[in-house]
């Protein structure tokens, strides 16, 4: 059973989200906080698996109570680091950016479909970053390409592999661990061992961090914007 934690300062999305969780078979909700100090009060107690944290929030946000579960080590009841899962609208400004910096799994759109949040956060769950579909990857790019105060620097990306360097990109660009283990030949866990050794080598502690990174310093070019729709 994964236990997860919903924060928003919505009564409305909390209880929606509430109720979509609880009906899954193997997911069960723990904890609701409507900020972040309330969030952080209720994730230390029970120690969830999940984290689905919004962004902005009276008070204690959702950037700083990221930062304190991470940076404190929390760990879920079965002894795994708490993963956070970042919930937004769809525009992508600092504050999603700084969220996922201070080492959120991933991040998920507000009004996402139903069977998207619970694969978000099986996801997650499983050690994951979550970084599809489509969307969910474009507004990737769309932060990772902007400036950085942190960016590695030439001898530690000069620290990478070949083989290294080839699957960071492959997932930057959105494949999951087995399609890039398709892709190169070499089984899933040859794909986690080298994906840990670059998050070593770049001093990052999750995927989604690891993957910004190879936007930032340029190993992987970032898809054209699509033309939207006329009005």
């Amino acid at each position: 059973m994964i236990r997860v934690a919903v924060v928003d300062d919505q009564p409305m999305v909390r209880a929606g989200l509430a109720m979509l969780l609880n009906a899954e078979e193997d997911i069960t909700v723990v904890a609701q906080a409507a900020d972040g100090q309330e969030a952080l009060t209720r994730v230390r107690a029970e120690r969830p698996d999940v984290v689905l944290m919004d962004v902005r929030m009276p008070g204690t946000d959702g950037i700083e109570a990221t930062h304190a579960i991470v940076d404190e080590g929390l760990t879920a009841q079965n002894g795994q680091p708490i993963r956070v899962i970042i919930l937004t609208t769809y525009h992508v400004d600092e504050a999603v950016n700084a969220a996922l910096r201070a080492g959120a799994s991933g991040f998920l759109l507000k009004n996402a479909a139903p069977a998207e949040i619970v694969n978000a956060i099986h996801a997650v769950a499983a050690g994951k970053a979550f970084l599809g579909p489509d969307v969910t990857r474009r507004l990737i790019e769309e932060f990772a390409t902007r400036p950085e105060r942190h960016i590695p620097t030439p001898a530690q990306t000069a620290q990478l592999t070949r083989r290294e360097r080839e699957v960071l990109i492959l997932v930057a660009q959105g494949m999951s661990n087995a399609e890039v283990a398709a892709q190169l030949f070499i089984s899933e866990a040859t794909v986690r061992t080298h994906l840990a050794r670059v998050m070593t080598k770049l001093e990052v502690r999750e995927k989604s961090q690891a993957v910004a990174l190879a936007y930032q310093t340029g190993l992987v070019q970032p898809s054209p914007p699509r033309p939207r729709p006329s009005q």
